[in-house]
């Protein structure tokens, strides 16, 4: 653990109460009941109406017969909707999966029969995408209307069931999982050719939402008379850069699907805030929102930053609202960093790290002022979360200063992977989790990554895995070989290039990389295409017979965009 405790705590532990995700809108709902919970556009829910609607569309899927435990998917945009049906599935006693609604119906079929999903809340942007077989569990279709955020009107000719006649029944009890139970089948991207559904359980996703919220807000937390999760303010809250309790305003940039969006509503709950939802991302546009609803907390990713930085005019608006400016997905430059600086000159900016094995975080820059963060760390460990660097291969830990791969133990890593109990055994050993990132310690335990195992890289803020990609690519008959790399492009972070070795017959042609590119489009989410093809004799390999993607950076000139 790290020598930091943040403002106002006197222990790197907290008190995580037996309660399930469930039990934290349940006291928000009667700590803020007429706080602003969700904005979408012109629409806000209150903390009441957000935990009646949640509690009327539980009763509802449970007259459809979801029991506890079952899977229920969603496969929609970012709206309020999302929010809601989140919390209504939860509080049915239901498992969460999130799906990425770009992704293939192929994929999507993949994904919800991997966990037999009974259900699935869909939206009119997502609802073509949806495939109609090939998930024999697959009882209930469900859609949500459009909002100002993610427009859309449900088709007349829809067999999908409208979430009005869930919203009808009555609020009936909340089911009363353990803390055991699964509340998220959290899908990440492998390096093997098929993704991986981690089981997350209640308590790991109620102890990293108040481990971030305590980290951040100068908190502790508490239990209501009636069960409910709630936060209480240490000393009045913390530094000037720490939103009182019941009083901050977020922006929900991040897709809700992925592990920081999922969790993120979690956190906002939690801590009392209004959380403005926002839809296809605008840069322009992102800035007006930010200045009229006078956002306290924005997330983003470098890419996003750089895009905000491009805006006419930015560095005279009004944003003097925002006090934290949380990066992640990659690292940020120092450039950036300063004109971030004076975008929002009341704001400290912080970084991250975490993972969907480790719910979502596991350390963060403190938000003190002055903040003690040294330059290029991603943070330091959260509450009660051990961070150890260990030799390659599972090896022995390394002295404080050296390289190695990173090992994170603490109560937010999951419970493993969902039906496949060989690779949970080796990621998951004595209760630390192998992350296969690179990194280092420094002597005050702020951490620094190097490197990602695996090759994986970043495109807006989005994950991107060679492996997938390279096996769409070997499906193709004219290719004989294939390795995907990842080439920086500071706009947009990384983007996969693809070395490519054809089939005798085959000539390289433009025409066929273009071919080649479409191809693997049609099987992986839009983000994650490749974007370049490079045609090469021979891919570089080591006496072992393992290509040297190494060597392929380094030959990599750069071409399209």
């Amino acid at each position: 653990m790290s020598r930091y405790l943040p403002a106002g705590h006197t222990s790197a532990s907290l008190d995580y109460p037996r309660a399930a995700v469930g039990d934290v809108l349940a006291g928000s709902a009667r700590r803020y009941a007429d706080r602003p919970a969700i904005r979408d556009g012109e629409t806000t829910l209150t903390y009441a109406e957000l935990y009646d609607r949640a509690l009327r569309i539980a009763t509802g899927l449970r007259e459809l017969g979801v029991r506890q435990g079952d899977a229920v998917a969603l496969h929609q945009p970012n709206s309020m909707w999302f929010t809601t049906t989140y919390f209504g599935i939860l509080l049915a006693g239901a498992a969460v999966t999130p799906v990425n609604p770009s992704l293939p119906p192929l994929a999507i079929a993949d994904q919800l029969g991997e966990v037999g999903a009974v259900a699935v809340f869909t939206h009119p942007q997502t609802v073509a995408g949806l495939p109609l077989d090939g998930v024999p569990t697959l009882a209930h279709r469900i859609i949500v209307p459009g909002t100002s955020v993610a427009p859309g009107e449900v088709p007349e000719d829809t067999d999908c069931l409208r979430v009005e006649s869930l919203l009808d029944h009555k609020a009936g009890p909340a089911a009363s999982p353990e803390p055991d139970d699964v509340a998220h089948f959290s899908f990440t991207g492998g390096t093997t050719g098929r993704s991986k559904a981690v089981r997350v359980l209640h308590r790991n996703v109620v102890a990293n939402s108040l481990q971030v919220q305590s980290f951040r807000g100068g908190a502790v937390p508490r239990v209501d008379a009636e069960g409910g999760v709630y936060l209480e303010a240490i000393d009045g809250g913390g530094t000037r850069y720490i939103s009182p309790l019941g009083e901050g305003v977020g922006a929900a940039l991040a897709p809700m699907f992925h592990a920081m969006g999922l969790v993120a509503q979690v956190g906002s709950v939690v801590s009392g805030s209004c959380a403005t939802v926002v839809g296809r991302f605008d840069p322009a546009g992102f800035i007006d929102l930010i200045e009229q609803a006078r956002i306290t907390t924005l997330p983003g990713s470098p890419a996003l930053f750089h895009a905000l930085l491009t805006v006419p005019g930015v560095f005279e608006r009004d944003l003097t609202s925002v006090k934290v400016v949380n990066s992640g997905a990659a690292p940020i430059d120092t450039d950036t960093l300063a004109k971030l600086g004076r975008v929002f000159p009341n704001a400290t900016i912080v970084e991250g790290y975490g993972l969907t094995e480790a719910t979502m975080a596991v350390t963060m820059h403190p938000v003190d002022d002055p903040n003690p963060t040294p330059k290029g760390s991603v943070g330091t460990p959260l509450f009660d979360t051990e961070v150890a660097i260990r030799e390659l291969g599972a090896g022995a830990e390394v002295p404080v200063g050296e390289t190695g791969e990173v090992w994170v133990r603490g109560p937010q890593v999951t419970a493993g992977y969902h039906g496949q109990p060989g690779l949970t055994a080796e990621q998951y050993v004595d209760g630390w989790l192998r992350t296969g990132d690179i990194g280092r310690l420094d002597e005050d335990g702020f951490l620094f990554l190097v490197g990602r195992a695996k090759d994986m890289l970043i495109y807006k803020g989005y994950n991107v895995y060679p492996v997938p990609l390279e096996e769409s690519l070997h499906q193709h008959p004219a290719v004989a070989g294939a390795s995907v790399i990842g080439a920086p492009v500071p706009e947009v972070g990384e983007i996969p290039v693809a070395f490519v070795v054809l089939e005798k017959g085959y000539d390289a042609t433009p025409e066929l990389a273009e071919e080649l590119m479409g191809f693997v489009a049609e099987r992986v989410a839009a983000y994650a295409k490749v974007r370049e093809v490079v045609f090469v004799d021979a891919l570089p390999v080591s006496a072992a017979g393992k290509i040297l993607k190494t060597e392929l950076r380094q030959n990599y000139s750069g071409g399209a965009r």
